[in-house]
């Protein structure tokens, strides 16, 4: 899945829970109420992304910046 793809999947409301966004940069992004619930997100960017809302339980953030 693509940072633009993720990105236009969160603002449709779509649940991205155990998505593979390894290494993915998500730099200034708005992530604001995502589902990334189990998601790996190891190494992801998400420097200036907006998580405000998000479910990150249980996801995956090894070595993200």
């Amino acid at each position: 899945m693509t940072r633009e793809e993720a990105i236009a999947a969160v603002a449709r409301g779509k649940s991205l829970r155990g998505a593979y966004l390894v290494g993915a940069d998500f730099g200034g992004a708005d992530l604001c109420g995502a589902d990334l619930g189990g998601a790996s997100l190891c190494g992801a960017y998400l420097g200036g992304a907006d998580l405000g809302g998000a479910d990150l339980c249980e996801a995956d953030l090894s070595e993200a910046d």
